[in-house]
């Protein structure tokens, strides 16, 4: 198995993408919130005490995929495209769902941006709902699907 961000000595180092071709680049990433339903109902009311939790953890994802590069060493900086943060809430189950799409024309991906945006969304449910529930959990944060550049069309199946 071979890692593009080490070099022939095993040393850490940034992939060159200086001739990879612009392209479309798109990635999918989603995450869960689980906490207790009275929580969730809370959330999808607008009576959280520190405000409205879907906007608060949307802005954040935006602001937290758009410096991605600054908080993982090996990204690349990039031109965002577009960005959009989805949440779907179901009560009885006790959790939230944070779905994040993001684009860009690059030469390199955007599936950390993806990535980085629904957890930071999803820290965002936590610090906003902790006062009434400290059990809350963030699970199965994960890349759904890419596409575009060489490597072409990533879908997880499940």
């Amino acid at each position: 198995m071979e890692f593009t961000h080490l070099d022939e000595n095993n040393r850490p180092k940034m992939v060159d993408v200086t001739a990879k071709d612009l392209t479309l680049r798109e990635a999918v990433a989603s995450g869960r919130a689980l906490m207790r339903p009275d929580t969730v109902r809370a959330v999808k009311s607008g009576g959280v005490s520190k405000g409205n939790v879907y906007t608060t953890a949307k802005i954040a994802g935006i602001m937290a995929a758009k410096k991605t590069s600054d908080i993982i060493p090996m990204c690349h900086p990039l031109e965002l495209t577009g960005i959009d943060i989805d949440f779907s809430s179901d009560i009885e189950k006790g959790e939230i769902t944070i779905t994040a799409r993001v684009r860009t024309f690059n030469r390199t991906g955007v599936e950390m941006e993806a990535i980085t945006a629904v957890s930071v969304a999803a820290l965002t449910i936590y610090d906003m709902c902790k006062s009434a529930d400290r059990a809350i959990v963030l699970s199965d944060i994960k890349l759904l699907k890419k596409s575009g550049g060489k490597s072409g069309v990533f879908a997880r199946k499940e």
